[in-house]
């Protein structure tokens, strides 16, 4: 019987080499709230979440004062009942942000720790759908100075010279004429037949002004408009869904299975984003699927590929993975010690045991130091 002997923890702001610019925001530095859980039998998981552009030690804190002291001498097995204990004893400092995150990073660890001590990879240790490969889109078309329309066409096209199928690119940032000729363009450098998404990042006050881009939008065919308002605003997503043949994607902000039954329940959303990372880990993950999958809706789930692409591989609702080509947005890649490989528009399985890849311990000692808690 596996039980929790220790618990390590750290945050590592890790800067970008560009600034990153979305629909309302630039980021030069993205902080990572990393965890590692170690058994009595010698074996070791490892969790992971953003946390932001700022922050990293609210994350350090609420696992080392809240979290940790709930898990250590557990049977690592219990992973519901693990969950239960977390959810409880944070229901006053925060049912989501950084306090859910950091269940979420510990769940996951608690998943591979698991995945591990069988010998399995994480995809086969859920019950897998796809044991060697999941689809994938590739994600770019982020903001930068002096990047015109063209050039963001020849960044998708390179995507799709890559081998993938689908891509997406960000939107919202500027008028409903400037943005109509950056997808004008991206359309026409990828052809038809590929799928392109949109991410707006949050980025309309309402439907009034949603429906200024969005009537421009529908002629070149978006695959889904991502989160195109505040992540809270439910009923505005709703309203959209009902004016545009485009599916609404979005709750890659969403935190636990309630915010999500309310999606849900109000059409607000065809396609959830659910990041595992945020969400609750991979047990919320999972029950938000299943439930998902009795509304006839569709997992694409944001961030994170690595480990995204083995829950993608055991959902039979899941359709793509997020994939970054390069650490320019997703530096996270630097953090660990394997890359997920793709092929034909396909991220390639890890076969090895749990998530199959390991912190970088060089790297992360260039930012951050480790606590243990026993």
């Amino acid at each position: 019987m596996p039980i929790i002997q220790s618990i390590e923890v750290c945050a590592a702001a890790v800067p970008l080499d560009i600034v990153t610019s979305f629909s309302n925001r630039s980021v030069s530095t993205r902080h990572y709230g990393l965890v590692r859980i170690r058994s009595t039998d010698g074996v070791e998981g490892i969790g992971f979440c953003y946390v932001g552009s700022a922050g990293g030690a609210i994350f350090t804190a609420a696992v080392r004062d809240l979290l940790a002291p709930v898990l250590i001498n557990g049977d690592s097995y219990a992973v519901e009942g693990l969950w239960q204990k977390m959810n409880q004893e944070a229901l006053l400092q925060g049912r989501a942000g950084t306090v859910m995150r950091a269940i979420s990073a510990l769940d996951i660890a608690l998943w591979d720790l698991n995945a591990k001590t069988h010998g399995l990879p994480l995809h086969k240790f859920m019950g897998a759908v796809e044991l060697d490969a999941v689809p994938a889109y590739a994600s770019g078309g982020y903001y930068l100075d002096g990047k015109t329309p063209q050039h963001l066409g020849e960044e998708m096209a390179s995507y799709v010279d890559k081998g993938f199928k689908a891509v997406k690119m960000k939107s919202g940032r500027l008028s409903p004429r400037e943005e109509e000729q950056r997808l004008k363009a991206a359309r026409e450098a990828i052809g038809p037949d590929v799928e392109l998404m949109m991410d707006m990042n949050n980025a309309w006050a309402d439907t009034t002004e949603a429906m200024q881009y969005v009537r421009r939008f529908e002629q070149y065919d978006p695959y889904f408009f991502e989160e195109p308002f505040l992540p809270d605003d439910i009923d505005n997503h709703a309203r959209l869904a009902k004016l545009t043949r485009v599916p609404i994607a979005t709750a890659e902000i969403g935190y636990g299975r309630w915010y999500h039954k309310e999606l849900m329940d109000k059409g607000a959303a065809s396609i959830l984003q659910t990041d595992a990372a945020v969400c609750g880990g991979i047990t919320e993950w999972r029950r938000i699927a299943q439930t998902a999958a009795s509304y006839g809706l569709v997992m694409c789930p944001h961030w994170f590929h690595d480990l995204h692409a083995p829950l993608v591989a055991s959902t039979p609702n899941a359709r793509y993975v997020e994939f970054f080509w390069n650490d320019q947005v997703l530096n996270f890649r630097n953090l660990i010690d394997r890359q997920l490989s793709h092929k034909d528009g396909n991220v390639i399985l890890h076969q090895e045991p749990g998530l199959g890849f390991g912190f970088d311990e060089k790297f992360i000692a260039k930012f951050a130091k480790w606590e243990t808690i026993s």
